[in-house]
């Protein structure tokens, strides 16, 4: 049997990140699986998945984003702990809801409902990362390398207030609410280069 001790140096930062990578790889192919061939060959036999479209370059764009910032995050991580092995389960769990949200937003022209839990699981995959990189900072100090590099991490706090507001603001105008998953996702569209900067200088 082995120990606790032997589990964690068996679990390398290395092959906690490859498992993510497979599961997001995983989700993004179970979205573009979505886009069903037409059985017509005209231009308006692809009206139909417009909607189905969109809803997957959206939820493609944030999958790429948690991507290269959890690469760039488990990159500089020196140990992995139980509690880090949780927290990034956590964020799995979420982001393996995406092909579920985004085929039910496509398939009903972004209604409502759809937009709306749709938020809630943008909402719950960013506090979920925010979670996994407050563990991984608690546990390699407050004054380690990492913990500086991240900052104040202001788009990570604000990113959730916004998934919030939009959440509410779906009942109102659903459109309201997609302009603000949009506005979130060009926020970070530019991958997060603080750590990569912090740790080339070093």
């Amino acid at each position: 049997m082995s120990t606790a001790d032997e589990t964690h140096e068996v679990m390398t930062p290395g092959r906690l990140e490859a498992f993510s990578d497979a599961v997001i790889a995983i989700a993004i192919t179970i979205m573009v699986l979505e886009l069903k061939v037409p059985h017509d060959a005209t231009i308006h036999a692809l009206r139909p998945l417009v909607p189905v479209f969109l809803s997957y370059v959206l939820s493609f764009v944030y999958l790429g984003i948690y991507w290269n910032n959890h690469h760039h995050l488990i990159k500089r991580t020196h140990e992995v702990t139980g509690g880090i092995l949780w927290a990034n389960l956590h964020l799995l769990f979420w982001l393996s809801l995406f092909p579920f949200a985004t085929a039910w937003v496509g398939e009903n022209d972004f209604a409502t409902t759809p937009v709306a839990i749709y938020g809630v699981v943008l909402l719950c995959a960013g506090s979920a990362y925010y979670v996994l990189q407050t563990v991984i900072v608690r546990h390699e100090g407050p004054d380690s390398a990492i913990a500086r590099a991240l900052g104040r991490d202001w788009k990570g706090k604000l990113s959730p207030i916004l998934y919030a507001m939009a959440i509410g603001l779906a009942f109102v105008d659903r459109w309201i609410a997609v302009a603000i998953y949009m506005l979130v996702a060009v926020m970070w569209l530019v991958p997060d280069r603080r750590l990569e900067r912090r740790f080339r200088a070093a």
